[in-house]
C-alpha cells in the first residue's frame, strides 16, 4: 500500500501490529493483537461482534483525531463489542490498557 505504515507495538510481554493508512486528510489507525483489535473511530467494531472478534474503538485525547499508533495508545476507549467486553475491556480505559487485555 502506498503510504501505509506498519509498526510493532510492545505490550508487556507480547507484541502487536500497528497500522496507519493515510486516506486524504485523515489516517485510519489500528493495532491488532493475536486475538483482537483496537482502532480509531472510523472502524465499525460492533459489526465484528457477528464474528465474535474482540474489538474496540477509541477517541483522541490529544489533538482533534487519532493520527498515529502512539495517539491510539493514549486515546480513550469509547465503544467496546461484546467479545472485547468479555476480555475485560471497558469504555473509559486507555488504548494501551485495552490492548494489554487482548
Amino acid at each position: 500500500m502506498i503510504g501505509a505504515r506498519h509498526e510493532i507495538v510492545v505490550l508487556g510481554d507480547k507484541r502487536a501490529d500497528g497500522f496507519v493508512i493515510p486516506l486524504g486528510p485523515v489516517n485510519l489507525v489500528a493495532v491488532m493483537t493475536a486475538v483482537g483489535m483496537l482502532a480509531c473511530g472510523a472502524f465499525d467494531v460492533l459489526a465484528l461482534e457477528r464474528f465474535e472478534y474482540p474489538a474496540a474503538k477509541a477517541k483522541a485525547t490529544r489533538g482533534d483525531a487519532i493520527a498515529t499508533v502512539d495517539d491510539l495508545l493514549v486515546a480513550e476507549v469509547t465503544v467496546v463489542n461484546e467479545a472485547a467486553a468479555a476480555r475485560g475491556i471497558a469504555a473509559g480505559m486507555s488504548g494501551r490498557e485495552a490492548l494489554e487485555k487482548l
